[in-house]
């Protein structure tokens, strides 16, 4: 389907197609071909919660289950509606075990490449653009659970190996989509974490060439270092790119505070917000490309003025993108309740089913994204207190000791030990009742969250 003016191309600062300037605005679909726990209701990595339920559902019963997941989760009815609101894209996150099997790399199977195809032209029909996004790539990218990362360690940017792989892969969905005029672009690195600083920028020129050898016309949207929020290091602008910066807020977080107030010890309102967009955009600024905020966005706490706080928040991070020619994706589509603007319903066999497990998630804080602490302080602050009078100097990469902590005791051991946790819920179901519980992600099933459906509309285009 053609949209009659052309491939999308970087003119300057703007984004522009054969008409003039355009600002991209949508949506991220997390958990989508890249699951995340707070949007499903898993702990763990997607692939320690994939072999779990394949032990406990069976071959047939999990097939089915997926089969259906991927195909309900977006289809038209969700194009249509993200079109209703005005916006015009879509940005798709991809993990790399849809596309090669780590028991045969550099193999690309087809079965990706169709579920890919399917979106694209399902956001084609509704005249949406897609950013293709490779959010988990082999060996992981970062530190953290949404690169299908179960460690603390990006390996990524230590492996040759790793990085040849994920060259391999972009130049066959480069190839894939070459001038297609509705994918707006190729997102190679999700929240990149090089803890050496030495590798990002170098395979970054490499990567760009791999692609532009096979299509010379994409854009490519390239995030920054320490998870898109650091370009120092990436030396002077590529040609035909949008730099990318994350711009999550901090009265946004699940511990964030009120809005204008104090999170984290800093008083946040809406000068401060502004003051860290032009931070985390001073690259773009600086070498005259355009701006694209890839991610960003507050979780809803199921408290009406806090959440009426927080839509706040974003309604002020619309104006200022608005202002400064900023694209934009905010993240995420649809999940069980926490950030989405369409979420599973809490009466669904699903959401009713995992509830258990997803109550234990939040008493042990075994999220990251979407829980606290609170609940295992007693476990988690000795360690805080030993490594400050033993190791004062210890900071690791990327945010210090104290997330470094949290990240092993909470994110990595608990999680892992409560991955069993999700699979054993599904225990005894058959692979008609497994199929069926997939159906909570379709579109006439899912609760939309109206009030920041009303913000997105109202929102500056």
């Amino acid at each position: 389907m053609s949209t009659g003016h052309g491939v999308l191309r970087v003119s300057g600062t703007r984004i522009v197609d054969d008409r003039g300037p355009l600002i991209l605005r949508g949506f991220g679909l997390g958990g989508w071909m890249n699951m995340e726990n707070f949007i499903t209701g898993h702990a763990g990595t997607e692939a320690q919660m994939r072999r779990a339920l394949h032990r406990v559902l069976g071959e047939d019963g999990y097939e089915r289950f997926f089969a259906r997941f991927l195909d309900v989760f977006f289809a038209d009815e969700d194009a249509a509606f993200l079109a209703g609101l005005g916006l015009n894209s879509l940005r798709i996150p991809l993990n790399y075990r849809h596309f090669e099997d780590d028991d045969a790399p550099m193999v690309l199977t087809e079965d990706g490449f169709r579920l890919l195809d399917r979106v694209i032209e399902i956001c084609a029909r509704h005249r949406i653009y897609t950013i293709l996004d490779l959010h988990a790539l082999p060996g992981s990218q970062n530190q953290h659970w949404h690169s299908d990362n179960p460690t603390q360690w990006a390996s990524f940017w230590t492996h040759r190996h790793f990085q040849d792989r994920v060259v391999n892969l972009w130049e066959a969905l480069a190839d894939r989509y070459r001038g297609n005029p509705w994918v707006a672009g190729y997102n190679p690195v999700n929240e990149p974490a090089d803890a050496h600083g030495e590798t990002l920028g170098p395979f970054y020129r490499r990567l760009e060439r791999a692609i532009r050898a096979v299509d010379p016309d994409h854009i490519l949207f390239l995030d920054g270092n320490r998870y898109s929020t650091q370009f120092d290091q990436l030396g002077d602008p590529l040609p035909n790119t949008v730099y990318t910066a994350h711009d999550y807020a901090l009265p946004g977080f699940v511990d964030g505070g009120p809005y204008p107030g104090v999170s984290r010890g800093q008083y946040v309102n809406r000068d401060r917000v502004e003051e860290t967009f032009l931070e985390r955009t001073r690259y773009m600024r600086e070498t005259g490309t355009p701006i694209w905020v890839g991610e960003f966005g507050p979780v809803y706490t199921g408290d009406p003025e806090r959440d009426e706080q927080r839509r706040r928040l974003l309604a002020d991070q619309l104006e200022i993108f608005a202002r400064h020619d900023a694209s934009w994706a905010l993240w995420t589509y649809k999940d069980i309740g926490l950030q989405g603007i369409l979420s599973a319903a809490p009466d669904s066999a699903y959401v009713r089913l995992i509830a258990p497990v997803v109550e234990k998630k939040k008493r042990l804080g075994v999220d990251s994204w979407g829980s606290t602490d609170v609940g295992i302080r007693e476990l988690i602050a000795p360690f805080e207190r030993l490594f400050r009078e033993e190791f004062p100097d210890f900071a690791p990469y990327p945010w210090g000791a104290d997330r470094w902590i949290a990240g092993h005791i909470r994110h990595v051991m608990l999680a892992e030990a409560m991955v069993d946790d999700y699979a054993n819920a599904f225990r005894g179901l058959t692979s008609d009742d497994a199929e069926a519980l997939a159906d909570a992600f379709a579109f006439s099933n899912c609760v939309i969250r109206e009030p920041l459906a009303e913000v997105l509309r109202a929102s500056p285009a």
